[in-house]
């Protein structure tokens, strides 16, 4: 069996995740549809919980299919604000007001 994890696929993601704009965010499974694997969002969270480890990304431009920020990363909700996403009541990003428009 291959190894799904090669650095060419983590550095596609990466490069994915360059090109979201400040001020909107992007879900896992946006990401994944957008390098032709559909169903691999976690792989996309799995590479981004270790993007540190490649350079500066903005990694907090991304969320869950709900719009929910990433749990025990409270930095992330900070970053968003920072760039003017709002967060609703509920804790999560509303995906029809800043999701990315690839």
């Amino acid at each position: 069996m291959k190894h799904v994890l090669d650095e060419d696929l983590i550095y596609e993601i990466l490069s994915v995740v360059e090109e979201i704009p400040e001020g909107c965010v992007a879900t896992y499974g946006q990401i994944a549809r957008l390098i032709g694997r559909e169903k691999n969002s976690r792989l996309v969270g799995k590479v981004l919980s270790m993007a540190e480890y490649y350079g500066q990304y903005p990694c907090h431009r991304v969320v869950n299919h709900a719009g929910r920020p990433a749990p025990g990363w409270r930095e992330q909700e900070e970053l968003l604000r920072g760039e003017g996403v709002e967060l609703k009541r509920n804790g999560c990003v509303d995906l029809k007001k800043y999701q990315w428009d690839c």
